[in-house]
């Protein structure tokens, strides 16, 4: 039996996890941190949204240089330190011409991995934003108006509209049991451990399918969009609904990769899913992968 201080425990972890690039895929946010380290002279590689070696040597040595713990995470006091390229979080504002902060980085960013533009991310909304912004909203049949508001958030992030869904009331309601059964399914048809899948499920978002990351990660197993989009091309090879079950079935299939990736090695496969299996290949585990990996592992058969 899990004791309540675990729990606390481990909920707590699903918080910080969700703020984390949990797939193996560029993640925007962490763009976002690449713009500001750079902007101080810390970080001169490519804004490539992959949270790698030498972004979070960045990380830690701008840390070290004004006083704070050298852990490798943008929390809100290396964002406080960044300035104004280190806030607010994306989703926090509507974003406008002339606005400058992390959320034009992430805004920036994802215009130009959805073949929108605007070719340089830099904080800035200026005029070639505000024409990305523009173009990106006519191709989605959005009002053209160049503001990022809710609207427009949704289409970059891929979040189910209100109106999309009469399914939307039934997949938030999802209950736990419902979900753990979803899991056993897919995990049979993948050929995934069913402990393995509800420890990984339970671990991201402890089975609700309505939490939703500040970074866009969605659902039950917390999937990037991107990952989402991936794993429906290259793994499944057809299009999964937006549910509670497709987003469980999505989960398990790029879990099941993840294992074969490390050749049926959990400890390795779960480092994949947490910290992307190219970075594990070419840096090992990072600190927090481990914890991650740790408390998965602990989590296995007691949920």
């Amino acid at each position: 039996m899990r004791t309540a201080r675990y729990v606390a425990f481990a909920s707590f972890l699903v918080v910080l996890i969700g703020a984390a690039p949990a797939q193996g895929v560029p993640a925007p946010h962490v763009a976002g941190a690449q713009v500001a380290l750079r902007s101080y002279g810390f970080y001169a590689g490519p804004i490539d949204g992959i949270r790698g070696r030498q972004t979070k040597r960045a990380v830690r040595a701008f840390q070290r240089r004004h006083g704070l713990r050298a852990d490798g995470v943008v929390g809100p006091r290396t964002r406080a330190e960044l300035g104004r390229l280190g806030r607010p979080l994306f989703g926090r504002r509507l974003i406008r011409r002339g606005m400058v902060g992390w959320d034009v980085s992430v805004l920036q960013f994802m215009l130009e991995r959805r073949g929108a533009g605007p070719r340089g991310i830099d904080g800035f909304f200026g005029p070639k934003t505000n024409g990305a912004v523009r173009r990106f909203q006519a191709r989605r049949g959005l009002v053209v108006d160049g503001l990022v508001g809710r609207a427009t958030r949704h289409a970059l992030t891929g979040k189910a509209q209100s109106r999309e869904g009469s399914n939307s009331s039934r997949t938030r309601g999802a209950s736990r049991a419902e979900v753990r059964r979803m899991l056993g399914r897919w995990a049979r048809r993948y050929g995934v451990n069913p402990s393995l899948a509800r420890a990984v499920a339970w671990m991201e978002s402890g089975f609700q399918n309505h939490v939703v990351s500040s970074v866009g990660a969605m659902g039950v197993m917390q999937l990037l969009p991107e990952t989402w989009s991936w794993v429906e091309t290259f793994l499944i090879g057809g299009t999964v609904p937006r549910t509670a079950d497709g987003n469980v079935r999505v989960g398990v299939r790029y879990l099941r990769w993840q294992l074969d990736q490390f050749r049926g090695d959990v400890r390795l496969a779960l480092a994949g899913w947490y910290q992307g299996a190219r970075a594990v290949r070419q840096d090992g585990l990072y600190a927090d992968t481990e914890e991650f990996v740790r408390i998965v592992r602990a989590l296995y058969g007691k949920v």
